[in-house]
């Protein structure tokens, strides 16, 4: 039996000897506040190209104020053809149904600022937390580099180029989102944080402190931190190197220093090591944080530079015999997996959004999530730590072969170390990421051994405290054919075998390969029972991911269903716009697949839904990614008398079905059945109540009313209060409701907003996948009775009022406080 215990390997300095200026530095969390500085406010925004917009002195007065993160591919078009609608226009758009018929192109970004005194002799540099896609950055006309990829994150050396503290500099910024170069939607533009890093000569360089925890108990934990430390002076520093470690509370638990003599324009690691007694250690039911703060001070004890960084206490183990372990104890991984856009907000990765994603997730009932297929933001991974939720962090959709004519792959073999070394870097002081992934559903996956080896190599250059694992998938070809002799290639460098829609391999390829670990990357919604009773069964199957947990732009309508008879598509047309394959829609209301979700995970003991009518005498096909269309309704006019096919799903017994009191029938339910039974009921309106039965007696009950006419809006918001601040967001559930308060599930109604005070309507979204609409005007038809708006601070304390109103209803009202 192997046992993949990870411990950390010693620092690796060849780090600090690579030309990688253009590296990713520490999440938000990793940043010292007196160093890191929000560069986000006040950008000047051109969406278009302009000849000449790198210089200093180029006139950028009419072009538009924003902030960043922007996404450009979210807002609207100008009507550029008939066909433009909203962000959308299918006949321009390159990417097709693949980005969701969305627009690209060029954009360029510029914003001034000034030094002031106190940042005279320090070192200065800019760092974006990502770019999409091909940004080229200047400093007062001096260009500073390029970088290709867009979900990593870089940063620029600005130091050299810079004026005289009270003069203006000016930042200029070249965005390409150009051909057919995403399989999703990727937004376009600085849709994640910008920051200007200022710090001193003798300093620890980006993202240049790594904590660990080889040694884990709930008596004793050792801590080490290996801080890389950086004399860019032209003379020998006599430095201490302090380490303080703060508990949840902000109590110092832990000190330790080191004195150390660098020479002038050399580079070193420092090791500390610290012992913890009875410490908290970090899990999804109890996610612990601790806080490194290190110091570099003179030997007077003067302060030369400061960086923190949020940790937890964990160990990870993983083998075939029993399965993933955390801390030592099993866990199974209930995973799902999740592109980086926010629905109406398009990428922007404003800090709520990002955390409202994994609260949702959490709250749904998973405890895992694959980052598909790139590394998510610093933001999404703070939320992931605060919240307890564990992470597969992924780097690329491909390799040296394309999937798209202009993607990564016209990159990689110059970038991909890089890029790995940015991921890697800035994410592994995360507790929250416990799985490397190398790649997804890689073309050459089966042929191309040498990449392979080098990205695992380059990954554990940088971090050997987590397994490494690649999604492999089908190659419908001669690979599959001859899978025994011809698939090891692929797993031959992973710790952890991904397999994407392979469950019929897991248990003879364990049989070739014992000590194998496999992990489901991606599966079938609609075949859930069967992937997770491997995973219950068999301890060397780790875990399920769903593909997917949210619905997404792009991938258009792969979730989608279509009469029996008719050729499948793997693509919806226009105007299909999300893929509709989600657990939660792109607002984050629970869809059929969820709630089954919930009684297969024992979250839950009953649950019901209903299919919407079909043609006479025509069946319903469900794509692999889909789900039939069924919803939680009872509001089925015109169909009265007419039967109608109700699902029940059930970890029960038996489940009887029950109209209005009345018996419809009683049938078992088990595992054989996939905890699903089906019954035929005549329509008519009233109460539909689905009952649960163990040794004959009711355990558990739900229910569907058939709802009064629309009488009014209601307006629930997800916080009443936010900060003041523009990296939150209040999410407000606007609900058509008949008078008896029921959400009304048939109701697609239009309805329009007004927002005054303290902040602006940032989105409005409905779950409809074939909507496509403007997310920025302030109208929002409904879908099954309800739709979203986002709201957004301006920045001042105060109030923000939402008003929403809809024909022959009376307007309602919600206040936000903005604190």
């Amino acid at each position: 039996m192997r046992i993949l215990s990870f411990s950390p390997l010693p620092p690796r300095l060849a780090f600090g000897l690579l030309a990688l200026s253009a590296l990713a530095s520490a999440s938000v969390s990793q940043a010292a506040s007196q160093r890191e500085r929000s560069f986000d406010a006040d950008w000047q925004f051109l969406r278009s190209d302009a000849l000449g917009a790198e210089a200093p002195d180029f006139d950028d007065s009419a072009w538009r104020t924003i902030d960043v993160p922007h996404d450009w591919s979210i807002e609207d078009l100008p009507q550029l053809s008939e066909s433009t609608v909203g962000p959308f226009d299918p006949s321009l758009s390159e990417g097709g149904a693949y980005t969701g018929h969305v627009l690209g192109g060029i954009g360029w970004y510029r914003k001034g600022f000034v030094l002031n005194e106190a940042d005279s002799g320090k070192l200065v540099s800019i760092r974006f937390d990502g770019v999409y896609m091909n940004a080229d950055v200047w400093i007062n006309g001096y260009h500073l580099g390029s970088h290709p990829y867009g979900y990593t994150s870089f940063e620029f050396d600005l130091t050299p180029h810079l004026k005289p503290a009270g003069q203006q500099n000016v930042i200029a910024v070249r965005v390409r989102n150009e051909g057919e170069n995403s399989r999703w939607y990727s937004g376009s533009g600085i849709y994640r944080h910008c920051w200007l890093v200022v710090r001193n000569p003798i300093h620890v360089p980006t993202w240049g402190a790594f904590v660990t925890t080889p040694e884990v108990s709930t008596k004793q934990a050792t801590v080490n931190i290996a801080t890389e430390v950086r004399n860019d002076t032209d003379a020998a520093a006599s430095i201490q190197v302090r380490a303080r470690i703060h508990d949840a509370q902000g109590k110092v638990v832990k000190t330790t220093s080191r004195r150390l003599k660098l020479p002038a324009k050399e580079f070193t690691s420092v090791e500390q090591t610290l012992s913890l007694h009875t410490p908290k250690l970090w899990t999804p039911e109890s996610p612990t944080l601790y806080t490194a703060e290190i110091e570099i001070a003179a030997t007077d004890g003067s302060l030369l530079d400061q960086t923190t960084s949020t940790f937890g206490i964990r160990s990870i183990e993983v083998d075939a015999e029993n399965g993933f372990r955390l801390n030592g104890q099993p866990i199974l991984l209930k995973g799902c997996n999740v592109h980086h856009d926010n629905g109406p907000l398009g990428a922007a990765a404003i800090d709520r959004a990002e955390e409202r994603r994994v609260e949702l997730l959490k709250a749904n009932g998973f405890n895992a999530i694959r980052c598909s297929h790139n590394p998510p933001s610093p933001a999404f991974l703070d939320a992931c730590d605060r919240l307890g939720m564990l992470v597969i962090d992924e780097a690329f959709d491909c390799w040296n072969v394309g999937k798209k004519d202009q993607d990564y792959h016209l990159s990689f073999k110059g970038w991909a170390q890089r890029d790995i070394a940015s991921m890697v870097r800035r994410d592994r002081n995360h507790p929250s990421v416990v799985i490397w992934s190398i790649g997804n559903e890689i073309p050459e996956q089966f042929r191309d051994e040498a990449t392979a080896q080098m990205l695992r190599e380059a990954t554990l250059s940088h971090d050997s405290t987590r397994p490494i694992t690649l999604a492999v998938c089908s190659d419908w070809g001669e690979v599959i054919k001859n899978w025994d002799t011809l698939s090891d290639v692929a797993f031959k460098h992973l710790d952890i075998g991904g397999y994407n829609y392979l469950p019929e391999k897991y248990e003879s390829d364990h049989a070739r390969h014992p000590d194998r670990v496999i992990l489901g990357t991606e599966s079938y919604p609609r075949f859930l029972y069967d992937y997770w009773s491997l995973v219950e069964k068999h301890p060397y199957v780790i875990g399920d991911f769903v593909w997917t947990a949210m619905d997404y732009f792009g991938e258009s309508g792969i979730g989608h269903t279509w009469p029996e008879g008719e050729p499948w598509e793997f693509l919806q047309p226009w105007p299909w716009y999300n893929a509709w394959c989600g657990d939660l829609d792109v607002c984050g209301f629970k869809k059929p697949q969820s709630y089954y979700r919930d009684v297969v995970w024992g979250r839950s003991q009953i649950e019901m839904a209903v299919h919407a009518p079909l043609e006479e005498g025509v069946g319903e096909q469900v794509s692999g990614w889909g789900w039939p269309n069924e919803s939680r309704s009872w509001n089925w006019s015109g169909q009265e008398g007419k039967p109608m096919d109700v699902t029940v799903y059930s970890r029960c017994e038996h489940v009887r079905l029950e109209l209005n009191g009345k018996l419809i029938d009683e049938k078992p339910v088990s595992g054989e059945t996939k905890l699903t039974v089906h019954f035929e009921v005549p329509y008519q309106p009233g109460e539909l109540r689905a009952i649960g039965l163990i040794e004959g007696k009711p355990v558990a009950d739900t229910v569907l009313r058939t709802t009064g006419a629309p009488a009014a809006i209601r307006l629930v918001p997800d916080r009443a209060a936010i900060r003041a601040d523009r990296n939150d967001l209040s999410y407000v559930t606007v609900e058509i409701v008949d008078a008896n308060g029921n959400r009304v599930p048939d109701a697609f109604l239009p309805v329009h907003f007004t927002v005054t005070g303290a902040g602006e309507l940032a989105a409005t979204g409905s779950a409809a996948p074939d909507d496509a609409t403007s997310f920025h005007i302030p109208v929002r038809k409904t879908y099954q009775g309800r739709c979203l708006v986002i709201l957004r601070p301006q920045g001042a304390l105060g109030q923000i009022t939402l008003s929403a109103s809809a024909d022959g209803l009376e307007t309602a009202t919600t206040v936000i406080e903005t604190q």
